[in-house]
C-alpha cells in the first residue's frame, strides 16, 4: 500500500469523519475532490487502525488507484465512494472470497453476484474485503489461527458478528458505510456492539442470486452498516431489487426511502419489551431500554411495556432447526466443490463440523414442522403489529463478550449444536425472529453497557414497513443532532490518527 500512502491527504481526519457517504459523494460530484483521492484517504485510514482491530483482510490497490476498475458507476448516487465488502455473500468477479475459512483459501469467484452489480451501479467502489467468522456461522470473527477482530471501543472485547470487519471499520470512522449480511442478526448485532447503525431489511428487498439458494433468502438478507440514516436509506434505494427468476416477489416502496426520511413519522404506538420466553435482558440493559423508551415518548410517541403473545420457545426451536439444517447443506455444497464426503478437521472449525453432523440428515418432515412453527410465529408477530406500529427491544440481551469467550465461537469444543445455539439465543434473543418472520429490524446506537461499550437499541416493524423504521430513526437522529453514542467516540478512531 506504499504508493497509496505516499499520496497527499485531501482533508483532516476531523473533516473526514464529519462527512457521511452522501456528503463525500456530493463533494466528488461537485469536482472538489476525486473518487481516487477519497479512496486513497480511506486506504490510509485502514492502514492507521487495522493493526489494532483487524477488520480488513485485503485492500484492492488497483481499485484505490482507479475508482472504476471494478465497474463502479461514477454517475451513481455514491459517485465512486470507497466501499468494503464482507468476505461472505455476494461475489466480486476476480476477487478472493474465503468466508473466514481455511477450507476456502484461494477461492476466487469469476463473476459478480446480482447484488454486486447493483452496488456498482450505485457508484460504490469496492476497495477491499472485511472479516467474518467461518461461513458467517458465529457470534464473532475470532479464530486466533485466522484473525481476531476487535471492538474499536475497547480492543479487549469482541465486535460480535458475523459482519464483524465491516462494523469495526464503520465504528472506527474508516468509511461511512460497508456491506453486511444478516441471517439472524449479523448486521444488527455487530452494529449495536460497535456504535453503528444496522438495518435488516424486509424479506424481498435484496437478492442473493444467482449462486446462493433462494430458500436461504427466506431467513438471510443483505444490507449495510452505516453512520447515518440517510446513507442506509440511499443504499437500500439504490441496491434493492430481484434478479431474473427470483422465486418470490421483490417489492419497492411508493416513495424512495431518502424522500420518506425527510419528514417525521406521525405519533406512533410503540410497544417495549425484553422478556421473550426463556430469555430476558440483564438489569442494566433493561434499565437502558427504559431510558430509551422514555426518550421516544419525549418525541411525542405513545410508549408502553408489552409482552408479545408469541410462543417463544417454539419459535427459537424452529430457528435452531433452520440454522442447523441450512448450515449443514452449506457445508455439503462446499464438500462437493472438492469431491469430499466429510469436512477435514484441520480445515473446518469444530462447531461447524458438529452442525453438519447433526443437520445433514434432518428429514423433510422435521423441516415441514419447522415451517409450521415459522408460520405460527409470523402470524403471532403479525397480530402484534395490528395494535402497535413499532416494537422496541435491546439489540442484545447480554454484555458484549471479552476476547477469548469461546462459548459463542465455532472454535468451541461444545459437543451439541443444539446446546450451542440455545446459548446463542440467550445472547442474541431479539434479532433472529425478524429473520424467521421476514420483518425489518434496525439497531440504533442509543445506549451503553455499564462498562461504556455501545449497546444497540432495536426498532422492529411489520413486514414492508422498513420506511417507517427509517423515518423514526431519522427523527431520532435529528433530535440528537446526529450525535449517536451520546457524542462519544471509540478509543480506536480515525480522528485520533496523527
Amino acid at each position: 500500500m506504499t504508493d497509496t500512502l505516499d499520496k497527499p491527504q485531501v482533508m483532516s481526519w476531523d473533516e473526514w469523519f464529519a462527512h457521511d457517504g452522501l456528503g463525500l459523494a456530493a463533494r466528488i460530484k461537485a469536482g472538489e475532490i476525486t473518487a481516487e483521492e477519497v479512496a486513497s484517504q480511506a486506504a490510509r485510514a485502514i492502514n492507521g487502525v487495522n493493526s489494532e482491530i483487524s477488520g480488513v483482510i485485503e485492500v484492492f490497490e488497483d481499485a484505490v488507484a482507479d475508482s472504476t476498475v471494478n465497474g463502479a458507476n461514477p454517475q451513481g448516487a455514491f459517485a465512486g465512494l470507497p466501499f468494503l465488502m464482507k468476505d461472505l455473500g455476494p461475489t466480486v468477479a476476480g476477487r478472493l472470497q474465503e468466508q473466514g475459512s481455511f477450507y476456502l483459501q484461494g477461492n476466487r469467484p469469476q463473476s459478480d453476484a446480482f447484488l454486486t452489480t447493483r452496488i456498482k451501479e450505485a457508484g460504490l467502489n469496492i476497495i477491499g474485503r472485511t472479516t467474518t467468522p467461518e461461513f458467517g456461522c458465529c457470534s464473532s470473527a475470532e479464530n486466533p489461527a485466522m484473525y481476531v477482530t476487535r471492538n474499536p471501543w475497547d480492543t479487549g472485547f469482541t465486535s460480535c458478528g458475523s459482519s464483524a470487519g465491516s462494523s469495526v471499520m464503520v465504528g472506527a470512522g474508516v468509511l461511512p458505510l460497508a456491506h453486511g449480511t444478516d441471517g439472524g442478526g449479523s448486521i444488527r448485532i455487530p452494529a449495536g456492539c460497535c456504535g453503528a447503525i444496522g438495518l435488516k431489511s424486509s424479506r424481498g428487498t435484496f437478492s442473493i442470486a444467482p449462486v446462493n439458494s433462494d430458500f436461504t433468502s427466506v431467513v438471510s438478507t443483505q444490507g449495510c452498516i452505516s453512520r447515518t440514516v440517510r446513507d442506509t436509506a440511499a443504499f437500500v434505494d439504490n441496491c434493492r431489487g430481484g434478479a431474473p427468476g427470483e422465486f418470490m416477489p421483490f417489492w419497492h416502496p411508493e416513495k424512495p426511502f431518502l424522500e420518506q426520511i425527510k419528514a417525521d413519522p406521525k405519533p406512533l404506538k410503540i410497544a417495549v419489551s425484553h422478556e421473550w420466553g426463556p430469555y430476558a435482558a440483564t438489569p442494566h440493559i433493561a434499565a437502558e431500554l427504559t431510558r430509551v423508551a422514555e426518550f421516544f415518548e419525549s418525541l411525542g410517541h405513545h410508549v408502553e411495556f408489552v409482552t408479545p403473545e408469541v410462543d417463544f420457545e417454539k419459535a427459537y426451536a424452529a430457528q435452531t432447526t433452520c440454522y442447523i439444517s441450512n448450515f449443514a447443506q452449506v457445508v455439503n455444497n462446499l464438500l462437493r466443490m472438492k469431491g469430499l464426503e466429510t469436512p477435514p478437521e484441520d480445515l473446518f472449525e469444530p462447531m461447524n463440523i458438529r452442525i453438519w453432523e447433526q443437520g445433514k440428515d434432518i428429514s423433510y418432515t422435521t423441516r415441514a414442522d419447522m415451517q409450521l412453527d415459522f408460520n405460527t410465529t409470523a402470524r403471532a408477530f403479525g397480530a402484534v403489529y395490528q395494535d402497535w406500529d413499532i416494537l422496541l427491544t435491546p439489540t442484545t440481551a447480554r454484555e458484549t463478550p471479552a476476547i477469548g469467550t469461546t462459548e459463542y465461537l465455532t472454535i468451541t469444543e461444545t459437543p451439541s449444536a443444539l446446546d450451542w445455539f440455545q446459548n446463542l439465543w440467550g445472547f442474541f434473543a431479539y434479532t433472529p425472529l425478524n429473520n424467521l418472520c421476514g420483518t425489518p429490524g434496525m439497531s440504533l446506537p442509543l445506549a451503553a453497557h455499564a462498562n461504556g461499550l455501545p449497546l444497540g437499541m432495536q426498532v422492529h416493524a411489520a413486514i414492508g414497513n422498513d420506511g417507517l423504521l427509517l423515518q423514526l430513526a431519522a427523527q431520532v437522529e435529528r433530535a440528537i443532532d446526529g450525535k449517536w453514542n451520546q457524542g462519544h467516540l471509540p478509543k480506536v478512531h480515525v480522528t485520533k490518527l496523527g
